[in-house]
């Protein structure tokens, strides 16, 4: 339990709505950057959205933040540069080949599961994941702080209700 708290201080080092809230953050950003990126329905008879269509998908992600949260301009340069972040992650994840479903269904082409390449697969991933995501965070951590409380308010409300900013105008 001494790990939990800072040795100067009686107050735990992070509190549980602030590991939550990061938490949650991390994973609602990964998961809308990676919807608005390749949400869109038509795209996968096609292979993934071309930048165009990303382009197109990342503007109308931030109008809506944007819309939702009340941003001014510092604070949406901010989300702008967070979602530009996690553009790069997606692009970095997709791979040279751009075609992530041809490679996932190269693994099961034959009799036997080709199990070297989907470790080789993953080895790929985690790496990209490694050196991208730590970006990723600190654009989601600069743009959380730019926040004034009532924002961040409504971000944690989001949040604790998954009202779904994305699904509803």
């Amino acid at each position: 339990m001494t790990a939990m708290f800072h040795p100067s201080r009686k107050d735990p080092v992070m509190k549980p709505w602030i590991k939550r809230t990061l938490i949650g953050l991390t994973s609602i950003t990964v998961l809308a950057g990676g919807l608005a990126a390749c949400g869109h329905r038509d795209h996968h008879a096609r292979g993934p959205a071309s930048p165009d269509q990303v382009a197109e998908w990342r503007g109308k992600a931030i109008d809506r933040v944007s819309s939702k949260l009340d941003l001014d301009g510092a604070q949406r340069q901010k989300l702008e540069v967070l979602a530009d972040k996690l553009i790069a992650q997606r692009t970095a994840m997709i791979g040279q080949s751009g075609h992530p479903r041809e490679e996932m269904r190269a693994l099961v082409a034959s009799e036997k599961f080709d199990r070297a390449r989907a470790l080789n697969l993953l080895d790929e991933k985690t790496r990209v994941l490694q050196l991208s995501t730590p970006d990723v965070i600190n654009a989601l951590g600069d743009f959380y702080d730019s926040l004034n409380a009532t924002q961040q308010a409504e971000v944690r409300e989001f949040l604790e209700h998954r009202r779904g900013w994305f699904r509803r105008g």
